[in-house]
């Protein structure tokens, strides 16, 4: 039991951003943007992946950007996280798309529910595809929103064209934010950021979890839809 708790905290540690980044460069050097590239598509397009970090990672990349230029070019870093990003979500959209049936089948699965697709449908037809782009947003929704938007079989089209803009906002809005900003905080409280990259991402994360807890609060305590549930597919 002590060896499981153990691996546990030594892979809490491992995935830190910045362990994470460091690790990349020391394995692959000149070519750590492939290891960008997969995080995110991982992170986006793969079920499992969404236990990886993801906004603390363009963050805290973007702020290393700055400040080993020479290690991580900005440009390089933006192609690499914005490629992983589209790609990863056309992948889960196809597998989706293409193993609805199979995945969304079993109304006791933990995470494939039947109804949830239904929900998914009705919640896009009322909203618009610009959930698409708020999903990005959003850690563990941005991993499972892709399968369940294919399976809802949503058209193609409509969201590749939510997904390439959803992925150009976030990547450059996360990214541009530590490198910009990072510089930015170190002038005007006079420290490193670098030397405080834990607090760094506790501060991402809380502010990545702020949409989704202000729409449960306002789900919560706010006036109830009007619009009335089917049997049968009330909200778990």
């Amino acid at each position: 039991m002590e060896t499981i708790i153990d691996f546990i905290y030594q892979f809490i540690d491992f995935i830190k951003p910045d362990h994470l980044i460091n690790w990349l460069l020391d394995l692959l050097g000149v070519y750590v943007y492939f290891g960008l590239f997969f995080i995110v598509f991982a992170e986006t397009g793969l079920a499992l992946g969404f236990f990886l970090p993801g906004d603390s990672l363009l963050v805290v990349t973007g702020l290393m950007a700055k400040t080993l230029p020479d290690k991580l070019n900005i440009y390089l870093v933006i192609t690499a996280f914005l490629s992983g990003s589209i790609l990863g979500d056309n992948t889960g959209y196809w597998t989706g798309r293409v193993m609805g049936a199979s995945l969304f089948k079993r109304e006791d699965s933990f995470l494939f529910k039947p109804s949830r697709v239904e929900k998914a449908h009705r919640f896009f037809e009322k909203y618009g595809p610009k959930t698409i782009i708020l999903a990005r947003f959003v850690p563990i929704v941005r991993t499972f929103a892709p399968l369940v938007i294919g399976a809802s079989r949503m058209p193609y089209a409509t969201f590749l064209t939510y997904s390439v803009l959803g992925g150009l906002l976030w990547i450059l809005s996360m990214v541009l934010a530590g490198f910009f900003l990072g510089g930015l905080v170190e002038e005007a409280f006079g420290i490193k950021l670098q030397d405080h990259i834990e607090k760094v991402v506790i501060v991402v994360v809380f502010l990545s979890l702020l949409p989704p807890i202000i729409e449960f609060l306002k789900h919560r305590f706010g006036k109830k839809d009007e619009v009335p549930q089917e049997p049968g597919l009330e909200v778990d």
